[in-house]
C-alpha cells in the first residue's frame, strides 16, 4: 500500500469517527511532515493549513501570511479601495459635466463667471496695496525727517510704521493666494474642457 494510499484510509478512519458537525485539519511541521487533526496545535497555528470534509476533500485553504506579505496585502487592499473609490468619483464628475455643459463655449462662459469674482477680489487687494504702500512711504518719510533734524521718532510713529508694514505684509499674502486661486479655476476648467471633449468627442 503506497503511502498516499495509507493517507486517505487514515483520513477515511478519521472521518468514521467524527460527528457531522466535526472539522479535519492537515498541516505541515518544521521537518515538512504531514499531520492531521481535529485541531492544530498553538505551535504550528501561524502554518498553513487546509481544511478537509469527512471523505477527506479539501474544503479550503488557509495561507498564513509573514508580517511582511501582511503588510503588502493590507497596502494593495487600501490602494484597490481607493482607486474604485477615485473610478467612482470620476464617473460622478463625468456624468456631471456632460449633464451640466452642451458644449465647450458653455465651459468658458462659466470660466468667465468664476474668474469675474477672483479679479474682482485681485483688483481690490491691488488698490488696498497700493494705499498701504503710499501710506508706508508717507510714515517712513516722516520718521526720516525727524531723525535728521535730530527729533526722536515719537512712539506713536513707530506703531504707526509697524501696523501699516504688517498691513502691507498681509495684503501681499491675500494677493499670493488669491493669486493661486485664480491660476487653480483656470486649471480646474481647463481639465473639464479637455474631460469634455474626451467624452463627447466636441
Amino acid at each position: 500500500m503506497t503511502k498516499s494510499t495509507l493517507l486517505l484510509a487514515l483520513i477515511a478512519s478519521l472521518g468514521l469517527t467524527l460527528p457531522a458537525s466535526a472539522k479535519m485539519y492537515k498541516w505541515v511541521d518544521e521537518k515538512g511532515t504531514t499531520h492531521y487533526g481535529e485541531t492544530i496545535p498553538p505551535e504550528y497555528a501561524n502554518r498553513d493549513r487546509t481544511e478537509l470534509n469527512k471523505a477527506g476533500r479539501v474544503v479550503k485553504k488557509e495561507e498564513v501570511l509573514s508580517s511582511e506579505e501582511r503588510r503588502a496585502k493590507e497596502q494593495a487592499d487600501s490602494q484597490k479601495k481607493t482607486d474604485e473609490a477615485n473610478a467612482l468619483e470620476q464617473k460622478r464628475r463625468d456624468k456631471a459635466l456632460v449633464n451640466t455643459f452642451s458644449n465647450t463655449d458653455e465651459i468658458e462662459l462659466a470660466r468667465s463667471r468664476s474668474l469675474q469674482q477672483v479679479d474682482a477680489r485681485l483688483s481690490s487687494i491691488n488698490a488696498q496695496l497700493k494705499l498701504a504702500a503710499d501710506n508706508l512711504a508717507g510714515l517712513k518719510q516722516e520718521a526720516a525727517a525727524r531723525t535728521a533734524a535730530g527729533k526722536k521718532v515719537p512712539t506713536s510713529l513707530q506703531d504707526d510704521l509697524t501696523e501699516s508694514e504688517a498691513r502691507q505684509k498681509k495684503l501681499q499674502q491675500d494677493l499670493t493666494k488669491v493669486t493661486a486661486e485664480k491660476a487653480e479655476v483656470n486649471g480646474r476648467y481647463d481639465a473639464d474642457k479637455a474631460r469634455y471633449k474626451a467624452l463627447t468627442g466636441k
